[in-house]
């Protein structure tokens, strides 16, 4: 790990990511409790208030034992995206930092992880409404893959991040080239150079004990009051058109509260929409050479988490006497 240790000078950044339902809680949890570390969320729906069970946010109880940032600081109406992210970790992060402690970014939302670890930078791109609207269209009348396929041309490695169907990134990338002339993954997308000792770690198992866990996870939201949430979501006036509302577990009761779908077909759907989106994380994530891969499922929670302790105190240990001395 020679080359996550040049550069002393960098703040130190322990991430720990992988696809939904693979304990990356429990584990940034413990790990964050033995390395006196604070977590910051890198998962695009716990950014909002009142949306707890669906996003499988971490508890009170939870966020008592150790300091969270990034969780509920939106409410569900609100226009909320990876550049706001983005500024909001830069100051979470000098916080941190000030109080000697070790930033722990834990979550499943890659762009929300590369935005953070690779220092993307999105102040300068700025909106387009009309331009984003007539893009909309075209996917519309084209289809998704052909937006896709022109983002590839023009921007290979985002497109190479982004999976075909998400249209929303896909349109926002396409944004930014037609507004500034740069690509994301360009000077538009990214800063010079991450300022971070980075050392990051995947939480993974075998598909089968995974898609067992994801519909466990989802049986027991059900259980705590899903339907409940997402209908007092619904009557206090948010609307299923808002990004929010259209996130896992939301979106799928919402079709049931229409009477779109049977309380069990919905149920089945969000199972399975939690599957593919399990896969593409996979995929997401599997593309990045810097993760170390844990198999939580073969070694188990407690293991994993001894080992990620281990691995971070023997590479920030130096980083670490630096800043308290800072």
């Amino acid at each position: 790990m020679a080359d996550i240790c040049e550069g002393r000078e960098k703040t130190p950044l322990l991430a720990i990511v992988g696809p939904t339902a693979t304990g990356k809680t429990e584990i940034s949890l413990r790990v964050a409790r033995n390395l006196g570390a604070e977590i910051i969320s890198a998962d695009s729906m716990l950014i909002y208030r009142g949306m707890d069970i669906g996003t499988a946010k971490p508890t009170r109880e939870e966020r008592d034992l150790v300091p969270h940032h990034m969780i509920d600081v939106a409410d569900p109406g609100d226009t909320y995206n990876v550049a706001l992210y983005s500024r909001q970790v830069k100051g979470v992060l000098k916080e941190i930092r000030k109080r000697g402690n070790l930033p722990l970014l834990a979550g499943g939302t890659g762009l929300y992880v590369r935005a953070v670890v690779d220092g993307y930078n999105f102040t300068d791109a700025g909106t387009d409404p009309e331009l984003r609207s007539r893009l909309m269209r075209e996917c519309n009348t084209l289809g998704r893959a052909a937006l896709h396929e022109r983002l590839k041309k023009i921007d290979p490695l985002t497109a190479s991040r982004l999976h075909v169907n998400d249209v929303k990134r896909v349109v926002r990338a396409l944004e930014v080239y037609y507004l500034t002339g740069k690509t994301l993954s360009g000077s538009a997308g990214r800063e010079e150079s991450p300022s971070f000792n980075l050392l990051m770690y995947g939480l993974i198992m075998n598909r089968k004990d995974l898609y067992s866990r994801i519909e466990e996870r989802v049986d027991k939201m059900m259980a705590a009051g899903l339907v409940d949430e997402v209908r007092g979501l619904l009557a206090g006036g948010y609307t299923p058109e808002l990004t929010s509302m259209q996130g896992l577990g939301y979106k799928e009761i919402i079709l049931y509260l229409k009477g779109e779908l049977t309380l069990d077909q919905a149920v089945e759907l969000l199972k399975r929409n939690t599957r593919r989106f399990a896969k593409r994380q996979i995929t997401w994530f599997g593309r990045d050479a810097r993760i170390h891969w844990m198999d939580v499922g073969e070694k188990g929670v407690e293991r994993v988490a001894a080992e990620i302790t281990a691995g971070a105190e023997g590479v920030f240990k130096a980083a670490s006497n630096d800043i308290n001395r800072a």
